[in-house]
């Protein structure tokens, strides 16, 4: 089985073994693919403007391992070119709370009119803005910016009461 991914103009990728390094005009990405469990039997080769993935085994695992691989891919060449948005809303009934950004930690504070601030850490090199209650997230990393919102969205997950009646917290809006 073997699969192709075609290699844009004004992106260049590095192959190093099983590490892939994609260069766009919005940054660097790299990843490291290697793994014991298919490193002989998955092949990955750098040809003029495509990347070929070759599995020499038919066992669903490594198809599927692959297909994976290829995915990833795309979503660096997408990540480099045009990048990742997550918009999230904060929607609050009668404790307003706020979020904050210091560095790489975001705080919650006064959710549900609790004294002590939530936290939540922002993953890899994304950008966290509050424009009024909305916030967006940007990166190049789609793992990453998506890893941030869950967390923000985790955050603020109300345990213990009930979900229909106290509706507060922050949600994915696209």
């Amino acid at each position: 089985m073997e699969l192709f991914v075609e290699i844009p103009e004004g992106i260049k990728i590095e192959l190093e073994n099983f590490k892939i390094k994609v260069t766009g005009s919005k940054g660097t990405l790299e990843k490291d693919f290697y793994s014991p469990l298919f490193a002989k039997e998955i092949e990955i080769k750098n040809n003029d403007n495509k990347i070929s993935i070759t599995a020499s085994s038919k066992r669903k695992k490594i198809k599927a391992m692959t297909g994976t691989i290829k995915s990833h891919i795309l979503n660096m060449i997408e990540g480099v070119t045009e990048g990742y948005t997550v918009k999230l809303k904060m929607v609050y009934m009668h404790f307003p709370f706020t979020v904050k950004i210091n560095g790489k930690e975001i705080l919650v504070n006064n959710f549900l009119g609790e004294k002590t601030a939530r936290k939540t850490t922002v993953v890899g090199d994304c950008k966290v803005e509050i424009k009024g209650d909305e916030i967006v997230v940007t990166g190049i990393n789609k793992e990453d910016v998506g890893q941030t919102a869950a967390n923000m969205e985790r955050t603020t997950w109300i345990k213990a009461r009930d979900r229909r009646v106290f509706q507060d917290g922050i949600f994915w809006l696209k």
